[in-house]
């Protein structure tokens, strides 16, 4: 070290680099806090204290406040592998548990890997800047995704497949639940198992919820995707599914990409032709529920009076 001023940043950078931070005791006294153990013995702490001249809470203050800032800006370069153990997002979660980490860090270990000097984590909160919010993400069209600087295909795709993998999920929950006796039962059930799923759907869904004689929900069949029409939606297909599980009733679910819940002449007219069908088998048709963009836009047919 050939003067202060160098010594000084060579201290600076050692600090920075090991994540120490100078800190004001109660008792009016300096000293440095980092998480490697072993790293600082107390001549090295003494050592460090006197060169950068720590003396007053100020000082400490100002110099903590220029680790931090160099810690932060390292960090979003910085391979995450080479982050102190305690920071990594896979570390954290098999630690902590996957409902405590910040929604960076889970897409972070989704992405796995950074891009071109940015690591996982700061690809994430460039995704999380962009469209603000999971819903919107999974909204966004592959190609979008792939605007964001350092994300490409690859990562785009991973990030459909995780939240394809979460709306799965609700499905497979949603044949679990309890008894549905009444028309805020369905819509209830809908909303919660059905509405993440279908709300920002681009293309319509048509789904059929079969239900056993105790009116409890134990399975779904997806009978048609892309458009709505009474060509494609067949009552056959409806009882024969439904005559396979040796279902009691059934619940029509579909959604509107317009956001727009109101029932179409089209609509009415396919849940006519599905109602009298199953009324000949006597496979009782409890509603038909029409989502739309937000979670208070739907449309019950049974408490519109068109399903009794």
């Amino acid at each position: 070290m050939n003067s202060n001023g160098e010594s000084k940043r060579e201290l600076l950078d050692f600090l920075v680099k090991n994540t120490i931070y100078p800190m004001w005791s109660k008792k009016g006294k300096v000293f440095l806090k980092g998480s490697k153990r072993g790293l600082l013995t107390e001549d090295k702490s003494k050592e460090i204290i006197a060169r950068l001249n720590l003396k007053t809470s100020e000082e400490c203050e100002k110099v903590r406040r220029e680790v931090r800032e160099s810690v932060t800006a390292r960090k979003e370069t910085r391979p995450i592998k080479e982050w102190v153990k305690e920071e990594r997002p896979r570390e954290m979660l098999l630690k902590f548990g996957p409902e405590f980490l910040p929604l960076s860090k889970i897409l972070a270990i989704i992405l796995r890997t950074g891009k071109e000097g940015t690591n996982a984590e700061e690809l994430s909160k460039r995704l999380l800047n962009r469209f603000g919010t999971l819903r919107e993400i999974d909204a966004a069209p592959v190609l979008e995704i792939c605007k964001i600087g350092g994300i490409g295909q690859a990562k785009a795709v991973q990030i459909k497949a995780a939240m394809e993998l979460g709306k799965r999920l609700y499905k497979e929950n949603a044949e679990k639940q309890k008894r549905i006796t009444n028309a805020d039962d369905v819509i209830g059930y809908v909303s919660e198992f059905y509405g993440p799923y279908l709300r920002d759907a681009k293309k319509e869904f048509f789904n059929v919820i079969l239900l056993d004689v105790k009116n409890k929900p134990i399975h779904n069949v997806e009978l048609s995707k892309g458009s709505v029409n009474a060509s494609i939606v067949d009552p056959k297909e409806i009882i024969k599914e439904a005559t396979l599980k040796t279902a009691s009733s059934i619940i029509l679910v579909h959604n509107h990409p317009s956001g727009d819940a109101e029932p179409s002449s089209e609509d009415i007219k396919i849940t006519n032709r599905v109602v009298q069908a199953c009324n000949l088998v006597d496979i009782k048709v409890l509603d038909h529920i029409i989502i739309g963009k937000n979670k208070e836009d739907y449309y019950s047919f049974a408490k519109s009076g068109l399903i009794t």
